[in-house]
């Protein structure tokens, strides 16, 4: 049931476009075949002959090739007339030139492909990568390499990322440094940042057992928190391949709210005549949209907003800033300022020419926008009865002409090219595995893709979970979630229930689509024989701005905690089959905090529960969480952050499970919640995972048997048997749908 295995049962389930320059053609992966796809001529064919392709390699390599396992990475196309003429790609660490012409397949010898953490330019003639903290280039034919900037400085760098979160994980990811930076359009220059982390405070992380052997090691970390004066500041640059110049922006450096700040930049016309950044206030309640001076780093404000909480660029955390620049030099921005996701149309110079959408409904993604009709495509939720539901929509830009592309109950989770009149649309409930098409401008069909059906799945045990609607505690406002059946199911037997819990407060945990964020692991807990259920209480996205401020200055509520309690007791007068007085709770990091304020606060009704690198304590965790998530801290609403004011109501059962390593929620917030828990002589279980970080990679598959065991134990009754599980595999790029 678990991510990667279940992307192998159905390959076809993911369908990720890789776009040709100019977006008129894409290829993707569809299980073990490269597909090329013409949305113009309405075909979709295999890209290449995959028979003559792996005899090919085969002989060129030396090594065994077979047409349905075709080891290639970074694939790159040259399409001409409709058809690919050179295929490149990598494998068995080299890199490979094939014709579709000749049927020859050659070891370029040229110079090295674009390596982890580096960045190609458009005409593919260089590639830029960090070094030592500077940014460096080299011509793709190996002729060239030399630095563009060479004053950086040990916590003063180029392109990097800030240390907290990152500077012990990357490492243990087998990842040794990455540059974030954007090429100009013309490949004459990089938009980048320089962060600025000297004199912050550190943080000591212990690697107990080095693989080397030897005394523990320590690791230090650059890890300011909440409160601090002291926080890392970045400023842009702008550094041009052809003089090898540094431009640096005007004003004062600015401070690093997170590390989503680096991407939000976008150069401007063909040639890069501007490049356009947000910045984001500290606290977060103000945001701004800044032109800046590519050639004198002139830097100016176009857009500004500020409101009472946070302001943000988009409607999801992890989703791309809604913002769109258009040719005209006019400005498609999205705000909540009326309360839902809208999109509004500012002039080039900043000023507001209208509100282009409204309604009680919100905006989740731009698709494509046609200037020359003066139309946007774009995703909505809120016009289904389900307010998750995501349709197409199309409307003018002065406003009018609202039409949806898709009218139906299906969940739409639709791309664009970068150009192009097409849309990539993945169509699914929780029960149907989703439809792919290539729809038009009316949400006609120009290509069919994907039909996979779940059969494979329910061969193993898999039956759909069900999409359900409950009342949150306030009595009034509806909250949504997923309910998992175990397997086997016996609607005469009484079932213990497990909430799978993600409290956000910027990511919505519970999906109308076929599988989520979180696929996987609630499937398999139903697998062992329990109900599970996860839903999204009041403090969580995608729906009112009200409905998301919820938990503003309560941060320890984000998701409603209440709300949980309140909606499995309305499954339970349901179901009779779910025992809710056998209720566990299990989650990582954020819901590592939840699963323990689960216990602590409610003992009457979580019994069990399994944290997985838990933030115990908000007050010193990340800056940016906590300051634009709960605002000020006072001693009036700390508590509300912190879990350890609450030890001496444990009742139940509780395993922290932590990684060593964690360089994100530090593992010291686990053992300070242990230390409240021995003063209130309160018995716990605690597991610290040696030499590994926040998200356990390479080991967890031993966090997992460990959850299982723990909740069978406690929640069932039932001593676990004797097993093991193997490390699990790595999900392919190709397996991994963008959503947002």
């Amino acid at each position: 049931m678990l991510a990667p295995y279940r992307a192998r049962l159905m390959p076809q389930a993911a369908v990720v476009p890789q776009w040709s320059d100019n977006g008129a053609r894409f290829w993707y992966r569809s299980g073990a075949h490269h597909v090329l796809v013409d949305p113009a001529a309405g075909t979709r064919r295999d890209a290449f002959d995959h028979e003559r392709l792996a005899a090919a390699l085969s002989r060129a390599s030396g090594r065994a090739v077979v047409a349905d396992d075709l080891p290639l990475t970074s694939v790159e196309f040259e399409v001409a007339d409709r058809h690919p003429q050179v295929i490149r790609f990598s494998a068995f660490d080299a890199r490979w030139e094939w014709s579709d012409h000749t049927g020859t397949c050659t070891r370029v010898e040229n110079g090295p492909s674009v390596g982890p953490g580096e960045i190609a330019s458009p005409d593919r003639a260089w590639v830029a990568f960090q070094r030592d903290g500077n940014v460096w280039v080299r011509s793709r034919d190996g002729r060239q390499e030399f630095a563009l900037t060479g004053d950086a400085e040990p916590h003063w760098d180029y392109g990097g990322l800030p240390e907290a979160a990152t500077k012990v994980k990357l490492p243990l990811l087998g990842i040794d440094s990455i540059l974030v930076a954007a090429w100009s359009p013309d490949s004459t220059r990089l938009i980048t940042h320089r962060i600025d982390q000297r004199g912050l405070p550190e943080q000591v992380l212990v690697e107990a057992a080095p693989k080397e052997g030897g005394r523990p090691l320590a690791h230090r970390v650059r890890y300011p928190m909440p409160g601090d004066e002291a926080q890392a500041t970045m400023t842009w640059h702008v550094l041009d391949v052809r003089t090898g110049q540094n431009v640096t922006a005007s004003g004062e450096p600015e401070v690093l709210v997170s590390p989503y700040t680096l991407d939000r930049r976008w150069w401007s016309g063909d040639k890069g005549d501007s490049i356009h950044v947000l910045h984001q206030s500290r606290d977060g309640r103000t945001l701004e949209l800044r032109r800046l001076d590519p050639s004198s780093g002139a830097m100016t404000t176009v857009i500004a907003e500020t409101g009472r909480t946070r302001v943000d660029p988009s409607p999801y955390l992890h989703a791309p800033p809604v913002v769109r620049i258009l040719d005209s030099g006019e400005i498609l921005w999205w705000s909540q300022r009326d309360g839902w996701g809208h999109l509004y149309l500012y002039s080039a110079s900043g000023e507001l020419l209208r509100q282009v959408t409204g309604g009680q409904w919100l905006v989740r993604r731009v698709l494509r926008v046609d200037e020359d009709r003066r139309r946007v495509w774009f995703l909505a939720c809120g016009l289904n009865e389900d307010p998750y539901v995501r349709q197409i929509c199309r409307v003018d830009l002065d406003g009018g002409g609202f039409a949806r592309i898709t009218d139906d109950d299906l969940d739409h989770d639709a791309v664009g090219p970068p150009s192009g009149d097409y849309l990539v649309d993945r169509a699914s409930t929780v029960a149907l595995p989703p439809r792919t098409r290539v729809l038009g401008d009316d949400g006609q069909v120009l290509v069919e893709l994907e039909a996979p059906d779940a059969t494979a799945l329910e061969e193993v045990g898999w039956s759909p979970p069900e999409r359900f609607r409950a009342i949150a505690a306030d009595g009034g406002t509806p909250i949504y979630g997923l309910l998992w059946r175990p397997h086997g199911f016996d609607p005469a037997r009484r079932y213990p229930v497990i909430d799978h819990t993600y409290p956000g407060p910027n990511i919505h945990r519970v999906s109308p689509a076929f599988g989520d964020l979180f696929t996987g692991e609630p499937e398999a807990l139903a697998a062992l024989g329990f109900a599970v259920v996860a839903l999204d209480g009041r403090g969580t996205p995608v729906r009112s701005k009200e409905f998301l401020d919820h938990s503003y200055g309560d941060l320890g509520m984000a998701a409603a905690l209440d709300d949980h309690i309140a909606a499995i007791r309305q499954l339970g007068r349901r179901h009779t089959w779910l025992d809710t007085e056998r209720v566990g709770i299990t989650g990582h990091s954020g819901g590592g905090f939840f699963t323990a304020r689960a216990l602590l606060s409610h003992p009457e009704f979580y019994s069990v529960g399994v944290a997985q690198a838990g933030a115990h304590d908000f007050s010193i965790y990340l800056p940016f969480w906590v300051e634009q998530n709960h605002g000020e801290i006072t001693e009036d609403n700390r508590q509300a952050l912190v879990n350890t004011v609450s030890a001496g109501n444990l009742r139940g059962k509780l395993l922290l499970i932590d990684g060593e390593l964690d360089d994100n929620v530090l593992p010291h917030q686990s053992l300070r919640l242990v230390d409240s828990l021995i003063d209130a002589d309160a018995d716990v279980d605690m597991l610290l995972i040696p030499g590994v970080e926040h998200t356990f990679h390479g080991r967890f598959h031993y966090v997992t048997r460990r959850t299982w065991d723990y909740l069978v134990r406690h929640l069932h009754g039932t001593e676990p048997p004797t097993y093991r599980l193997a490390p699990f595999p790595t999900m392919p790029d190709w397996a991994v749908h963008p959503s947002g």
